[in-house]
């Protein structure tokens, strides 16, 4: 590949699929899917793996697939991390600069944030992202971006997420053992956050629900910052089981049956209407209304908003949300789910597709709501990329000699970034 046609790999290792997907930005701005790979997940439950065997394969399949459609070789990937052991506190923290007079720079900034890495966790925890919220210089409270201000002490409050390091371990082992290196794990409702929420959105206040097969991720934003992520240990696969006992049926037909003619309002469901599911092993087929079957979908769906809008509290921005809540994941497609959660919330609701972000001749399963994680993972991976770049840029811009005679000899700084060389894959030109 020419030097211009740099990509980029993620990897979302859900409960119900995992899937790997290449893209690479347009001169638009936009993200080319290049190619994508998904496999049903057999080794993962509730976000967590608990079968690595089964997840390294099925892992190896989607990459193989990726490679086969697009001819590329990949390397390096950025994976999504979720499950119900993830937890996220508010701190504080500051360091104290040595005047008044000099500006605040990116790299005071990016101290600050790598001092608050440190913080003490719980045993068999680790810190995975540091957000900040708002940063206060010298008692100036209200900060978006101290950049560029005077100032003595910069302090700043920080939304940290916390994670189990054997879980993101599991994770990072399975990507490995395919021959593929981690650049970064990401918390998956950031990434979807990235693929479906407008920065209008973001300003007004609004909650974003994935709604997954074995989790349901949320975040929730306010005046552009993020307030609160939470994951809920259950999603659409209850609901499956639900229907599955329910109904007396196996679990491949309860999955059939919600997606084809499910509800998330039993009182909307058709009451002359019945399907007819075949007997196992043949024994008398089974008919079930649409009606019962809607409210075992509508009982567990509440359920599962409650849970949400609990959490929603719990991030203090319940009354500020004008934008409502965002719907998005698989889970989201549910007939009427919208409907039920706009009743039982009060609040404005829509689905989220990841759209918006990519380019318009892009694959088109792609623009579904169940891979707005995998979406994601790309354009928050772009992110972390160009902002590790320009992190790089300036420390080498600090360390190179000025013009004063002093030796000119290339740092190690220099020698990192080419060898950095922004992290973007690129094929081996032998592979042309």
């Amino acid at each position: 590949m020419s030097q211009n046609n740099n990509f980029i790999a993620a990897v979302d290792i859900g409960t119900t699929k995992i899937v790997t997907i290449v893209g690479r930005k347009n001169d638009n701005g936009k993200l080319e899917i290049l190619g994508m790979g998904k496999t049903p997940s057999k080794g993962v439950k509730r976000g967590v793996v608990l079968n690595i065997g089964e997840t390294v394969s099925a892992i190896r399949s989607t990459v193989e697939e990726v490679q086969n459609q697009t001819g590329l070789t990949l390397s390096d990937v950025f994976v999504g991390i979720a499950g119900q052991h993830i937890k996220s506190v508010i701190s504080r923290g500051y360091i104290n600069r040595d005047s008044y007079e000099k500006r605040i720079t990116k790299a005071d900034r990016d101290k600050l944030i790598s001092e608050m890495y440190k913080i003490p966790v719980d045993v068999g925890d680790e810190i995975i992202h540091v957000l900040p919220q708002s940063y206060i210089v010298d008692n100036e409270t209200g900060v978006k971006n101290p950049i560029g201000m005077a100032g003595k002490r910069l302090e700043a409050n920080f939304h940290i997420v916390i994670g189990q390091i054997s879980s993101a371990n599991n994770i990072k082992n399975c990507v490995e053992s395919v021959g593929l290196n981690v650049i970064q794990l990401i918390l998956e409702p950031l990434a979807s956050s990235t693929a479906i929420l407008t920065e209008d959105e973001k300003e007004a206040g609004v909650a974003l629900v994935d709604i997954g097969g074995g989790t349901t991720d949320i975040a929730v934003y306010y005046d552009d910052v993020i307030r609160h992520t939470a994951v809920i240990p259950f999603g659409g696969n209850v609901v499956t089981m639900d229907i599955k006992e329910g109904c007396s049926i196996l679990n491949r037909q309860a999955e059939a049956l919600k997606i084809q003619f499910g509800s998330a309002l039993g009182d909307l469901a058709q009451e002359d209407k019945v399907v007819t599911i075949p007997g196992i092993s043949g024994r008398d087929p089974k008919e079930i209304s649409f009606k019962s079957l809607a409210y075992i979908i509508q009982s567990r769906m509440e359920e599962i908003i409650d849970a949400v809008l609990f959490e929603i509290e719990n991030s203090d921005c319940m009354e500020k949300l004008s934008a409502g809540i965002v719907l998005t994941g698989g889970g989201s497609l549910l007939k009427y789910l919208s409907q039920l959660v706009n009743y039982r919330s009060g609040m404005d609701v829509r689905i989220g597709r990841p759209n918006a972000l990519v380019a318009s001749d892009a694959l088109k399963e792609i623009n579904q709501p169940m891979y707005s994680t995998s979406i994601g993972l790309l354009l928050k991976g772009y992110e972390i990329l160009e902002n590790k770049k320009a992190k790089m840029e300036e420390l080498n811009k600090q360390a190179s000699p000025d013009n004063k005679g002093k030796d000119k000899k290339e740092t190690k700084i220099t020698k990192f970034i080419k060898v950095l060389g922004d992290i973007f894959v690129e094929e081996n030109d032998t592979k042309m």
